[in-house]
């Protein structure tokens, strides 16, 4: 029966006519209607005449667009009349009102008896339900009409009642785990496979919406979730097949050991699909990427199986080979000059990004064996398609197979060069992927160990008579040069630039575009060595910015942009001469020639400008004024952030470059990266403006801090926009700074405003990475704004929210402690488990460096403040973690460095953790403690004598450590020489036999990689020198010999090397050491530093 009236059922009838009607005038009035008359209006007339529209009309399409339309209704967002938020449109109508639709979309569900109906109908109830379910509002009539449904006769019921599950599997989430259990088991086993189809998705849902140690109750379920794969293969439903997949990848990235005991099987059957060329393949790279999940949770479980490394690399390898269909000599191929074209959902495609993340998952030891069980074979087929899938391969799995292919990059080459010179062009477009992507992957060996391989083979490609190949040859030359040294370049300039010259003189755009960039990098790599070329390319790349003006060479003019600009950077302003100012004039004209957004020279500029500041220095500033104020208007966009309450504004929107969507409560949220970019990129540029030019850009400092950078810190939309406000910020408090005096008025301003903004942040932000780096930007800040910047407030908040973030921290560990013991053996961490623990360390590091640059600069003002903490201090000392530990004795250090003889009252908590520290067995840990140790003998005062000289038994015995001189351990072997020699430098008189002390301590020496460290022990050893010590006057030539070394290494530097020399000669002379005898003895290398140092 019918609530409303008559005349409301008919206009809203006549009113969905037109919502559907082929006339764009006719819809456009209909949806202003809608949104007039009905939503702003009337919504709960226009939410119930939709329901009995469902329910009523007996049209078939009538019903079912009803439906459509009352699930977007409902979802639309309007402002509450009593709040100033939005609330969706179901959820504005009072509660009778609502009950009434509640119970009439039931009615709806159990009566339609049309399948796609009943499918959008089902759609209406679970937005309803979500919105119940969101809002804490219950439903209870939901759940029972579900479960009956579930166990309905017809099958269509059932089906409708899981879909709906699996859109809304809240409503369940609370309820008796058994009636659960019960509900699924019988749909597993229903009688009809869609049923049973709609039962795994909605199990998926529901799974993975709950917590872990809920989830453990329904494992048992999977078996019999795996029943329903079998005959959606037998029936090659590709469709149906992909949902099972797809529901199956899900409950694989949650709970990935739930399918341990039936994992064998299905690998077997994974394979089987894999390999049926029957089937379509979106279910064939589904069974893939159900396979490959495994291998992205739980590699160990992989590596056990004893097929699945094989199987899945035989499977790979044979799917890479599906590429070039109907076009066997490449000429289509050849011919097309869009080289952006999708092939994402090519299975070729597939099997190339399966090899990668197999490699990076199971590493070498396991995908290296089959792998080249298979490549050679490959490489040697008449099959151009095998040698292609074979080099794709290649370039597929060398990141994650780095560790074992870098000693044998020889064989790897001995397959790939020949490739070069293939009588197909593909396959010499494959050899070059795989160069490209191996001097990459193994960059620096490549360059310095293969340049005489790969560079004398891939150069000659340049001249292949297929563009596509040129291209691709040039793009393999970006790898390798960014990459080398000047000095592996240099000798093959000539005949690399040469080559690259003639492709700027190429037919097909893409070339020239590629030709500018590779001789940007190489002009970037070679540097000074560049120069030779200068006179050939500069005139070239300023006629196509001067001269090609058509819309169709606007990426073309940006590639000579960037390569003009680089190679600015390469030979200097000197050598430019008066092509600098031409340049910049060149660019600023372009800069007033762009007029359409989608112009990629304005991407290019932005860029080139920071790059032209980098070169001229001073000599930019003229320009300035025609410079920042674009790019003021983008570092100041404001996110472009649109709701998308519907499939068709998502469809478009996802089709769009330059888009994220978001899923927000059943909605999307869409925001405009592509505007966001840009911000980040402009903020960047005035970072390196306000680094280069100093205090000559003040000028744009305060408009710039209100505008851009202090609001970009609480940019959440983006996080590349806070992190490079954070960066900015330290410059320009430095420019400001550069410019009126470290103690104006004007910085003292800036600063008071910046500090509050920073200091808020920290309280504020719940992103551990960029939380990071909101902490390095006020230590920086406090570095530039130097001593007591900080007032007794600023010093509260700031501990009050590393005591907040410490906590937080402390719950991560404990809840990844929990997790590592549920661990079976030999599970390895997950990858966000391990980047969660790389997060973790880098914010503990930079909260650390907070605190030294507090200490340093407000001295024993911090203490109180700091002592607040003490309770973390003591915890992490003692952890078990070595990095907590090394967190906490740091700490320690700054305080005993920066506080002096007060911080003697802390010694009840440090002295303990120093003792302990520089007998641990982690050398960092014993580094730190060794320092800390020094540095109470040094500032400490006469109350910490005592502890450090009882502390030089320690400190000898890390000097001793059995790998003492290797790279892990040698700065804390080298912090400890120096310790002992400030114990025996400042507190002297309270070690007992001091001599035998010096006497020892002399072969503690050399001090050659710790730069901090090498001064002071060197200094101490002038003493004893200056004072004829006999520890010294017996050993001269070791003594000589330490210098030497320090010398060479650079750890000697300055006026400490000057004097730390002349002493050395002086100890010569008194012990009557020929000065050129003790030279002979050493190294030719070191008697080479010498002969340096004495020529300056």
């Amino acid at each position: 029966m019918s609530i409303l009236p008559p005349d409301i059922h008919a206009s809203l009838t006549q009113l969905l006519q037109s919502l559907q009607s082929s006339d764009n005038i006719a819809r456009s009035h209909a949806e202003e209607q809608l949104n007039n008359e009905w939503v702003h209006t009337r919504p709960d007339m226009l939410l119930m005449g939709l329901v009995e529209q469902m329910e009523g009309s007996g049209d078939a399409t009538t019903r079912s667009f009803a439906a459509v339309m009352f699930r977007r209704m409902a979802a639309r967002t309007r402002k509450d009349p009593g709040e100033e938020t939005s609330i969706e449109l179901f959820m504005i109508l009072q509660k009778g009102e609502r009950d009434a639709i509640q119970s009439k979309v039931l009615e709806c569900l159990g009566k339609e008896q049309v399948a796609a109906v009943r499918n959008k109908v089902g759609d209406a109830v679970a937005e309803v339900a979500r919105q119940c379910s969101d809002a804490d509002e219950p439903w209870p009539e939901i759940l029972g009409a579900l479960f009956r449904a579930s166990q309905s006769p017809e099958p269509g019921q059932r089906e409708t009642a899981f879909r709906i599950f699996a859109a809304t599997p809240d409503i369940i989430e609370s309820q008796h785990e058994d009636g659960v259990l019960n509900a699924f088991g019988k749909g597993f086993k229903d009688d009809d496979v869609v049923v049973r189809l709609a039962a795994v998705e909605a199990f998926s849902s529901f799974f993975v919406s709950i917590n872990k140690n809920a989830q453990k109750k329904y494992f048992k379920l999977i078996g019999d979730v795996l029943t329903v794969l079998p005959p959606l293969k037998a029936s090659k439903d590709g469709d149906q097949l992909v949902r099972a997949f797809v529901a199956l990848i899900e409950l694989a990235e949650t709970q990935p050991k739930m399918f341990r005991s039936n994992f064998h099987d299905l690998v077997v059957f994974c394979i089987s699909v894999i390999q049926d060329k029957e089937l379509d393949d979106p279910a064939r790279q589904n069974a893939m990427e159900l396979m490959a999940t495994f291998a992205d949770n739980h590699p160990g479980m992989c590596r056990k199986d004893e097929s699945y490394t094989s199987e899945m690399v035989t499977q790979c390898l044979s799917l890479m080979t599906d590429v070039g269909a109907d076009d066997d000599d490449a000429e289509d191929w050849n011919a097309s000059e869009d080289l952006d074209i999708d092939e994402s959902d090519m299975n070729h495609v597939a099997g190339e990004q399966c090899m990668d993340r197999l490699a990076n998952k199971l590493g070498g030891q396991t995908l290296l064996p089959p792998t080249f069980n298979w490549l050679p074979q490959m490489m040697s087929s008449t099959s151009w398609r095998d040698r292609h899938a074979a080099l794709m391969a290649i370039s597929a799995i060398s990141e994650g197979c780095h560790d074992l292919m870098v000693g044998e990059l020889d064989k790897v080459l001995d397959l790939v060069i020949p490739a070069l010179k293939d009588p197909h062009p593909r396959v010499r477009w494959a050899g070059c992927n795989a160069l490209g992507q191996m001097s990459t992957d193994f960059a620096t060996t490549m360059q310095e160990k293969y340049h005489s391989v790969v560079l004398p083979n891939i150069l000659p490609v340049l001249e292949a008579p297929e563009p596509r190949v040129q291209s691709h040859a040039a793009a393999a030359l970006v790898n390798f040069c960014e990459e080398a040294e000047q000095s592996v370049l240099e000798p093959y300039l000539d005949n690399l630039l040469s080559r690259l010259l003639t492709l700027l003189q190429s037919g097909k755009r893409f070339v020239q575009e590629q030709a500018l960039s590779t001789i940007a990098t190489v002009a970037d790599s070679a540097e000074a060595a560049f120069s030779r070329y200068y006179d050939t390319l500069m005139p070239l790349l300023m006629n196509v910015l001067k001269e090609v003006h058509d819309k169709e060479y606007r990426l073309l003019r940006a590639k000579a942009m960037e390569c003009a600009t680089l190679i600015a950077l390469a030979v200097g302003k000197d050598r430019m001469g008066d092509d600098a100012t031409n340049l910049v004039q060149v660019l600023g004209s372009i800069q007033e020639s762009i007029t359409e957004a989608d112009d990629p020279q304005s991407g290019y500029l932005l860029h080139c400008w920071g790059r032209m500041c980098r070169v001229l220095g001073v000599d930019f500033l003229p320009y300035l004024p025609g410079i920042i104020p674009p790019l003021m208007v983008l570092a100041e966009a404001k996110a472009d952030i649109q709701l998308l309450e519907d499939e068709e504004q998502v469809a478009q929107i996802d089709g769009e470059e330059g888009w994220e969507l978001v899923p927000l409560k059943g909605k999307f949220i869409g925001i405009r990266t592509s505007t966001l970019d840009d911000k980040h990129t402009a903020i960047e540029l005035i970072f390196i403006y306000a680094q280069k030019l100093e205090g000559l850009f003040e000028p744009y400092v305060n408009d710039i801090m209100e505008k851009i950078t202090i609001p970009g810190l609480a940019f959440f939309f983006h996080d590349p926009v806070r992190v490079a406000s954070a960066k900015a910020i330290p410059q320009l408090l430095n420019s400001c700074k550069e410019a009126h005096g470290a103690q104006s008025p004007e910085l003292a301003q800036l600063w008071a405003k910046t500090s509050e903004k920073v200091l808020e942040v920290l309280r504020t932000d719940a992103t551990i990475e960029t939380l990071a780096e909101m902490y390095e930007c006020f230590y920086e800040c406090c570095e530039v704004m130097g001593d007591n910047c900080l007032t007794d407030g600023n010093m509260k908040i700031f501990i009050d929210s590393v005591e907040s973030v410490l906590k937080d921290y402390q719950q991560r560990v404990s809840g990844r402690a929990e997790e590592s013991a549920e661990k079976d053996e030999g599970e390895e961490d997950t990858e966000d488990t391990i980047y969660a623990i790389e997060d973790d360390q880098t914010l503990l590091s930079d909260i650390n460096k907070a605190f030294h640059t507090i200490a340093k600069h407000q001295r024993a003002m911090f203490l109180p403040h700091w002592e607040k903490l003490m309770p973390f201090y003591d915890s992490f000392v003692v952890a078990a973690d070595p990095n907590e530990r090394q967190w906490a004795l740091c700490i320690f250090d700054d305080i005993l460095e920066f506080c002096g003889p007060e911080s003697w009252h802390y010694s009840p908590h440090i002295l303990k953790p120093l003792a302990d520290g520089v007998q641990d067995e982690e050398p960092s840990n014993r580094q730190a403690a060794a320092y800390g140790i020094g540095v109470a003998a040094q500032k400490g005062g006469q109350q910490w004598s005592e502890f450090v000289a009882a502390s030089l038994p320690m400190l000898f015995q890390a000097t001793k450590h059995a790998q003492s001189r290797e790279d892990e351990h040698v700065f804390a072997t080298e912090n400890a020489c120096a310790s002992i020699a400030k114990i025996l430098r400042f507190n002297g008189g309270h070690v007992p036999n001091s001599q035998d002390i010096v006497n020892h301590w002399v072969d503690t020496l050399p001090v050659v990689n710790d730069e901090e460290a090498a001064p002071y022990a060197y200094s101490f050893l002038v003493e004893l020198i200056e004072k004829q010590n006999p520890a010294v006057a017996r050993k001269p030539a070791k003594i000589f010999k330490d210098v030497v070394e320090a010398l060479n290494a650079e750890t000697l530097q300055g006026q400490t090397a000057q004097r730390t020399f002349a002493a050395v000669n002086t100890l010569l002379s008194q012990t009557g050491v020929d000065p050129n005898q003790a030279l002979s003895t050493l190294s030719p290398e070191l008697q080479q530093a010498v002969q340096k140092f004495n020529s300056r």
